[in-house]
């Protein structure tokens, strides 16, 4: 499926919980209505596709080299993300991502749930997010939030 291309339209998340679930590479298995609804796609659209579709490029690719070590050590992660929907408009979430476990305990997949971002907080997020983007398209090295390397090559991290 192609990405759309963004704009510069926001949709503001008008509350509710988004959830979805994934198997262990990331590929949508479940959307709830909510999620749907603020992704502007399909429900067959979703189901299969991995959830980079979403993927917005003004998010730096550290938050999501963060989010993957965290999740595939089989900690939960949270953190604002800012989403591209279908149509290129955005909208910006704090997501809650955990380990799905079956009933043996066996690690197969994850469950995201989203919430409606504080505002205040995320004009410094904004800030942050913008300066590790910069920092990343000028030296092409992935470094987590305190500036550490974690990734010589932006193309290795999901």
């Amino acid at each position: 499926m192609e990405r759309p291309e963004p704009t510069d339209e926001e949709v503001l998340f008008d509350g509710g919980i988004m959830i979805t679930e994934t198997d262990l590479a990331g590929k949508i298995t479940f959307a709830n209505r909510k999620f749907v609804q603020m992704s502007a796609y399909e429900k067959d659209e979703l189901i299969g596709e991995s959830h980079r579709i979403m993927r917005h490029p003004d998010m730096p690719k550290c938050a999501f080299k963060d989010l993957w070590n965290t999740v595939k050590k089989g900690q939960s992660w949270k953190g604002y993300v800012k989403n591209l929907r279908k149509d290129g408009a955005f909208y910006w979430v704090i997501v809650y991502i955990t380990p799905k476990l079956d009933d043996d305990g066996k690690h197969i997949g994850y469950i995201a749930a989203r919430k409606v971002p504080e505002r205040a907080t995320l004009e410094e997020i904004k800030k942050t997010y913008a300066a590790l983007l910069q920092k990343e398209l000028e030296t092409g090295i992935v470094t987590d939030y305190r500036g550490n390397m974690i990734s010589e090559e932006l193309t290795s991290v999901s």
